[in-house]
């Protein structure tokens, strides 16, 4: 086998997207050696699509809000299934993270009293979400990315792909991989890695992900022994675009909502009413989801088989103001104009809630040296997220990532990955490339069609224990289909062999969504399961977790840490408390 380009660090970052980047600052300021490894160009990931905003107790805008009400609007709206503890530190640091985003030169809207201005969001009990527009995302990451480099102790590597974490059997020694570019192996040497590469919604066929979105990182943790949590729980924004074909599932921000918009069904009827009289549109996204399918179904959908979503009462110019990209997006891709037309909208796959199960206060995964944060890890947002928790998450947990990692590093010493891992991943890598002994081999893309095809029907917005094992059966099916996977050509610029990656990836992880959704026998949260319309009081108290059994998957269900009383007595707090109790 060839030589591969071999690099150490104390502390190797997978992930260049708010919590990467969050990450690596906190452990370059630590004084360790990072390099941080992105499949995509830096500035370029997922976290631009969290438009909306921050969500953080400023107070600001309504001055009841506090770090207490945020926790009690958090907790509920995961159906008490979230770490508590989890939870604490995020309601409480946040508002330190976005005040330090704003030292570190991010741009917000202002109150007109120069505080960072703060905007509605569903199932939040106050206006919470720090914002700038609709890009916010977009804001975290250029702050971040400016704050990383200006550090200049971090060591970034773009382009590349990461295949295997390596253990030495005691803990994480470092990772395997390639440059997309001209497909040269790499090898990194190092004592602590943090994974913060993001959720997985590309094996749907509708999403709002990027091509970035293959669950590589969960299903690398998968594989080196880390156990995954709340697999089953997806979330499906109500808003993505429906129209043209080209747009459907592009992310349609809860701003637009947040900022006064109305839903609307063919017959020109504000179904929320219906469903939730309270909240409105400003209903948690599991909510609002659900009661676009259920219009759809009952043949009150848009032409496209959608909702109309209608911001015009707003008026122009606070549209073109408030919501700038939601307004070029629609004249851009579907030639509607928000200001005098209804935006056309679906459910699409956005986020996922459960990931790598971490400890709550480094972040730590089942595996010494292996930590996550981000939207891989799982435990914060339990069966359901809360707008606007995504971008805080990843500023709170991104930090006590990088800096537990950081002392992991500096208390173990140097590691190195084995000759033998390498030369056994370098073959099974390149494998696709190689002829096939049978045939033509299978074609890479097809396989991720029919996995979209299969998670899309059978393990989307409702469920069945019947279309679960259906789902389950087609994973199968494709895993074996999977081993014989062939694409032309060589190593140089061939988006076919990355895609035989992704493949791989994706099979993993939408066998852990679809075995946990088995499992949780009830409807919660994200979790619509049409033949078990309830909330089942005894699974209130496990959190479902996924582990490897030898070459098997495994599901378990595992008791969660009870909220304490005093924790417990903050929920009266939020303003939704009596509606969430029952």
């Amino acid at each position: 086998m060839e030589t591969p380009e071999t690099r150490t660090c104390d502390v190797l970052v997978i992930g260049a997207g708010g919590a990467g980047m969050r990450a690596a600052i906190a452990a370059t300021e630590a004084g360790c050696s990072t390099i941080v490894v992105t499949k995509s160009l830096l500035g370029k990931a997922h976290t631009v699509m969290a438009e909306g905003g921050i969500a953080a107790a400023l107070g600001n805008v309504d001055p009841d809000d506090d770090w207490k009400v945020h926790f009690a609007d958090t907790m509920l709206g995961g159906q008490l299934l979230n770490n508590w503890r989890m939870v604490e530190i995020y309601a409480h640091e946040v508002i330190d993270r976005v005040r330090e985003l704003e030292s570190w030169g991010g741009l917000f809207d202002r109150t007109p009293a120069g505080g960072i201005m703060q905007r509605a969001f569903g199932a939040h009990s106050w206006k919470r979400l720090c914002h700038v527009g609709d890009r916010t995302g977009l804001e975290l990451i250029r702050t971040c990315q400016d704050r990383l480099t200006a550090t200049g102790k971090a060591d970034v590597c773009m382009e590349y792909t990461l295949t295997k974490l390596v253990s030495d059997g005691n803990r994480i020694v470092g990772a395997i991989g390639y440059k997309r570019s001209d497909g040269g192996f790499v090898v990194i040497n190092a004592k602590a890695v943090v994974l913060a590469t993001g959720g997985w919604g590309k094996m749907f066929r509708y999403t709002s992900n990027s091509w970035e979105g293959t669950g590589d990182g969960a299903a690398m943790a998968y594989e080196v022994g880390a156990e995954l949590l709340d697999m089953e729980f997806i979330q499906f924004h109500p808003t993505g675009m429906i129209w043209p074909p080209g747009a459907r599932g592009i992310l349609v921000t809860e701003a637009v909502r947040g900022e006064g918009g109305y839903l609307y069904n063919s017959e020109g009827k504000r179904f929320m009413f219906e469903y939730d009289p309270k909240k409105l549109e400003l209903s948690s996204r599991d909510v609002v989801a659900r009661s676009i399918y259920k219009e759809v179904k009952a043949g009150r959908g848009t032409p496209h088989g959608g909702a109309y979503l209608d911001i015009r009462h707003r008026g122009g110019d606070y549209i073109k103001r408030k919501l700038p990209s939601m307004y070029e997006q629609f004249h851009a891709l579907a030639a509607v104009d928000i200001t005098k037309e209804p935006m056309e909208v679906a459910p699409t796959i956005h986020y996922t809630m459960g990931g790598i199960k971490v400890d709550p206060e480094t972040a730590a995964s089942t595996v010494p040296g292996l930590y996550a944060a981000g939207e891989v890890a799982g435990g914060l947002h339990g069966a359901n997220r809360l707008g606007g928790n995504s971008l805080g998450d990843i500023l709170v947990f991104g930090r006590r990532a990088g800096e537990a990692a950081a002392e992991f590093a500096k208390s173990h010493e140097a590691a190195s990955v084995p000759d033998g891992e390498l030369d056994a991943e370098q073959k099974r890598v390149l494998a696709p490339l190689a002829a096939p002994e049978k045939g033509e081999g299978e074609n890479p893309y097809l396989l991720h069609e029919a996995l979209q095809w299969a998670m899309q029907d059978d393990a989307g917005i409702a469920r069945t224990e019947e279309s679960l094992n259906r789902s389950l059966s087609a994973i199968q099916e494709l895993k074996g289909r999977a081993k014989n996977m062939h694409v032309p050509g060589g190593r140089t610029m061939n988006p076919g062999w990355h895609t035989c990656r992704d493949v791989e990836s994706m099979l993993t992880v939408s066998e852990a969504i679809v075995r946990s959704a088995i499992e949780r026998r009830e409807s919660r949260g994200s979790q619509w399961r049409l033949d078990y319309l309830e909330k089942d009081p005894e699974q209130a108290k496990v959190n479902y977790v996924t582990y490897r059994n030898g070459d098997s998957m495994a599901v378990k269900p595992v008791p969660h840490d009870p909220i304490p009383k005093e924790k417990e007595e903050l929920l009266h707090h939020s303003r939704f408390y009596e509606e969430k109790k029952a």
